[in-house]
């Protein structure tokens, strides 16, 4: 869902020309913030459009996933937008613009690949650089006082991701597990906790959100993308899904109407059905 969907139409809508230029899309942003613009976008804030910043970024994901070339700028610009709106917001209270914000990224970009823009020699290998940003970045928590290994791993990442980011971040210092072997019998193990705890609520939270952070760290070790392949899965399982509601339907029912028993066997048809 897109923020321009819930924006109310200005009374005086600026219809500029298509344009590739960055400067167009900013005098935008100044009119609909500015005292002819649109009340909406004036009354918002930095915590009223954050949620709709991470939504954007799940729409650009979702084009990737989907291959939807065709539509990915447009949800690129849906993102870039929502740069403009921050920024925007910011330079109206005084503390920094557009310009200090690609300042920022261009200056770190620089600084964290010194085998490209500085005096290195050669350039290192994918591990030697991997080893040589891990020192960078714990050189900017320094920089910035975060002297905890996790301190700038941010808060508002999805769960799972923050758990993969939490443990790569451990593990950089030597916190780890030596093979995946070990963490599938600590999935194991958590997983016999979650039956331990019976009946107890808080207990049972707990020992869920344990079986799911060692499950995260087995994707680690395995080279996965834990939310891309939670996302696949979510995927697969509606597409299944609703081949057991088309196939239901065909004959005039419903789910509620089927058994769990012929639901199962549709969707073990359809699993048979889907390409390998």
């Amino acid at each position: 869902m897109r923020l321009a969907a819930r924006r109310p139409a200005p009374s005086n809508p600026v219809m500029p020309n298509p344009s590739r230029d960055i400067a167009d899309l900013l005098q935008i942003m100044r009119t609909l913030r500015g005292p002819d613009g649109c009340p909406w976008d004036r009354a918002q804030s930095f915590e009223t459009i954050a949620p709709y910043t991470v939504e954007e970024a799940y729409e650009v994901a979702a084009s990737i996933e989907d291959r939807d070339y065709k539509a990915l700028p447009d949800e690129l610009g849906d993102l870039l937008f929502q740069v403009v709106f921050h920024a925007r917001m910011a330079e109206e209270a005084g503390l920094f613009d557009v310009g200090d914000v690609i300042a920022a990224i261009t200056d770190k970009m620089r600084r964290r690949h010194p085998h490209v823009f500085g005096d290195a020699e050669a350039r290192p290998d994918t591990q030697s650089q991997k080893l040589a940003w891990e020192e960078l970045k714990a050189r900017e928590r320094q920089a910035k006082a975060q002297t905890g290994v996790l301190d700038d791993v941010p808060m508002a990442l999805p769960a799972l991701l923050r758990a993969e980011k939490l443990q790569r971040r451990a593990a950089s210092v030597g916190f780890d597990w030596d093979n995946a072997a070990k963490v599938i019998d600590k999935i194991a193990e958590e997983a016999r906790e979650v039956v331990d705890a019976g009946t107890d609520p808080v207990k049972r939270q707990e020992e869920i959100g344990d079986l799911l952070f060692a499950v995260a760290n087995l994707a680690r070790h395995l080279n996965v993308d834990p939310e891309a392949a939670l996302r696949a899965t979510n995927a697969k399982f509606t597409r299944r899904f609703r081949h057991i509601e088309g196939a239901l339907a065909a004959k005039g029912r419903t789910p509620e109407s089927a058994s769990l028993a012929e639901m199962e066997a549709l969707w073990q048809a359809a699993k048979q059905n889907e390409p390998r």
